[in-house]
């Protein structure tokens, strides 16, 4: 069976003449880390977790979570906070309004902490988890992520400007209020939104 194709809002955004403020559009993702080099990871002990404010918590391991969800294939522009665009990535992955269904946040719920393996988290409004076009990726152009693009998993939030699409991600942290966050911590926007230009808060 086909794998069902999502075309982001970023993509129909774009053919309308509807850009970001200050984006410049480039061939590729330049690649950024908060450490300098990247390990591989232990995936016989990786685990993914949804907890917090959820009513079911989850923990699975990395061949539970692929099997656990129906695949998508995303096509989204991707932009970045220093002013580089990358024009329709193709993705694959699971959508995490998909993850979000199965572990029901509770009516407090209102932020999500995403936890990365290298020590990176960001934090965004939870209802981002609940777009179409956001989704936990494992491969881009067609292949298996590759490891300084985000393997095992980089969550793909196209509506938000890059940082919010954490690579090496090994959790969601769900949340009442607003907690954590590498660069949000270092004065950089609780949101994100490109169409609005917040990039600092």
């Amino acid at each position: 069976m086909a794998k069902k194709k999502i075309i982001s809002p970023t993509v129909e955004k774009r053919l309308k003449g509807q850009l970001p403020p200050n984006q410049k559009f480039i061939k590729a993702p330049i690649v950024y880390d908060i450490v300098s080099d990247i390990p591989d990871w232990d995936m016989e002990n990786y685990r993914f977790r949804v907890w917090g404010e959820v009513e079911n918590p989850l923990e699975l391991t990395y061949g539970e979570l692929l099997n656990s969800f129906e695949p998508v294939e995303l096509i989204a522009d991707f932009h970045c906070v220093t002013k580089w665009s990358v024009p329709e990535i193709p993705w694959e992955g699971i959508q995490t309004k998909e993850i979000m269904q199965r572990v029901k946040p509770t009516k407090e719920a209102k932020w999500v902490t995403v936890h990365c393996l290298e020590g990176y988290t960001t934090v965004f409004p939870l209802e981002y988890l609940f777009k179409e076009d956001t989704i936990l990726a494992y491969k881009m152009y067609g292949r298996a992520i590759p490891k300084r693009h985000g393997y095992p998993l980089r969550l793909v939030v196209p509506l938000l400007y890059a940082w919010k699409s954490a690579k090496y991600v090994w959790g969601l942290e769900i949340t009442g209020e607003p907690k954590g966050g590498f660069w949000e911590e270092r004065g950089y926007h609780l949101v994100g939104d490109p169409w609005k230009e917040e990039r600092f808060g």
